[in-house]
């Protein structure tokens, strides 16, 4: 799956277009690299996301092309900054 249709499915970012930004400018890197957003996203990727001052570092656990608001969650698992 699309590194940006990724972020979208599991509500790490709202919008496709603002994912697709966010890749443009660097803002997402995977396993430490700045990634484009037609990456094809993998289990087990480490995905980080720069949110002004904030970054999001996740483990990807799951691939779905559809996912409930509720199951949304599942695709991923949060890591400690450090």
């Amino acid at each position: 799956m699309r590194l940006d249709k990724y972020l979208k499915v599991s509500r790490l970012i709202k919008r496709r277009t603002v994912a697709n930004e966010a890749c443009d400018n660097a803002r997402v890197t995977v396993n430490g690299r700045p990634a484009k957003a037609s990456y094809e996203v993998k289990i087990g990727d480490v995905l980080e996301i720069r949110f002004g001052q904030r970054a999001l570092r996740v483990e990807v656990t799951a691939v779905s092309e559809y996912a409930q608001k509720a199951d949304a969650g599942a695709m991923y698992r949060e890591i400690a900054q450090g």
